[in-house]
C-alpha cells in the first residue's frame, strides 16, 4: 500500500531506515598519502640526487614552509588580549560642601593649565632648536 506521495509507509507514521553514511569509508588523507610515504618521498628527494636546481628548490620549499609555520606561532601570541587597564578612582567625603568642590575644581584647573603651559614651552623650545617658523 503506497501513500499519495509515493513513499511506502509515510501515511502509517513508520520510521524510515536511515541512509548509510558515506563519511565512514573516507579517510582524512588519500590512501597514497601517509606520513611514512611522505618521509620516504622526502628522503628520496634529498638523497642521491645532487643536482643544484633540485637542491635549491627543496631548500626553498622547506624554508618557505618553516617561515609560514613560525609566523603562525608568532601571530597567535600578538594582539590576542588587551593589556590590563588600571582605572584609578578618586573617592570624596560624603560631607563635602559646594565650596570644597569649587576649590577642588579650581585647583585641578590650575594644575591642568600649568601642565599645558609647560608642554607649550617645551614645544616652542624644540621649535627654536629645529628652526621651525
Amino acid at each position: 500500500m503506497e501513500s499519495s506521495s509515493g513513499v511506502p509507509g509515510e501515511d502509517w507514521g513508520l520510521a524510515m531506515r536511515p541512509l548509510p553514511s558515506y563519511l565512514g569509508a573516507m579517510s582524512v588523507l588519500p590512501p597514497m598519502v601517509n606520513p611514512r610515504a611522505a618521509m620516504s618521498d622526502f628522503a628520496a628527494a634529498i638523497g642521491g640526487d645532487t643536482r643544484r636546481d633540485r637542491l635549491l628548490g627543496l631548500t626553498l620549499a622547506v624554508l618557505v614552509t618553516t617561515i609560514i609555520v613560525i609566523i603562525f606561532f608568532v601571530d597567535a601570541k600578538i594582539n590576542t588580549a588587551p593589556p590590563p587597564r588600571i582605572v584609578y578612582v578618586e573617592t570624596y567625603a560624603p560631607t563635602r560642601t559646594d565650596a570644597d568642590i569649587i576649590a577642588s575644581q579650581k585647583k585641578d584647573s590650575a594644575e591642568r593649565k600649568a601642565f599645558q603651559e609647560e608642554k607649550k614651552r617645551k614645544f616652542q623650545e624644540l621649535q627654536k632648536k629645529l628652526g621651525i617658523e
